[in-house]
């Protein structure tokens, strides 16, 4: 199951009908490794540059990837997160334990639930907003990332075509950035 899987949690166990101490065993004759608070993987599964990726996807369902992070996952600009920054829904429960350390960002209606790509990554789904979507949020967030930030992903995103005008005002709307982005994608279409 944890070949297969590539990473297991013990409550995945539990709904397969097996008792949790199977894992805690195995870890203790080295045939799983322990790679967080109750999160396991097969010694020899291959670790990608996005594991991170895959294991937070693994303990914080609900989480969206998002901002610093999805400009990483999507390759757009120069930013190197050293935490992964997650969207939660508004009002959810904060994650209290993880491996990786988190940036969680709280996030409400269609600005949540609007934009979200689903990518495999060491046989994982991961939820992680699309360029347009996390470029526009970006803008939102500019206090706490720098303007900077978002136009040098607006300007890569732009010219490797990654987005198109009507993704970004749509996505602009949606997290009502439109006043604040209206200037930069004249600048860039001029």
């Amino acid at each position: 199951m944890v070949r297969r899987r590539g990473l297991v949690r013990p409550r995945d166990l539990e709904r397969a009908g097996l008792p949790t101490a199977v894992l805690y065993r195995l870890r203790d004759q080295g045939e799983v490794e322990q790679v967080g608070p109750g999160l396991f993987r097969h010694p020899d599964a291959a670790i990608t540059e996005k594991h991170t990726y895959a294991e937070t996807a693994k303990t914080v369902p609900g989480g969206v990837v998002c901002l610093l992070s999805a400009l990483s996952f999507h390759e757009i600009g120069t930013q190197m997160p050293h935490e992964v920054w997650l969207a939660l829904r508004a009002h959810s429960k904060r994650p209290t334990t993880t491996a990786v350390p988190l940036r969680i960002v709280w996030f409400t209606g269609d600005a949540f639930t609007e934009g979200v790509e689903t990518h495999t990554v060491e046989r994982m789904p991961v939820k992680v907003y699309s360029p347009a979507k996390t470029i526009a949020d970006l803008f939102k967030f500019r206090n706490k990332v720098g303007v900077d930030v978002a136009v040098e992903a607006l300007r890569d995103a732009w010219s490797r075509r990654l987005v198109t005008m009507d993704e970004m005002l749509r996505f602009a709307k949606i997290c009502r950035v439109e006043k604040v982005m209206r200037p930069y994608l004249e600048a860039i279409i001029s």
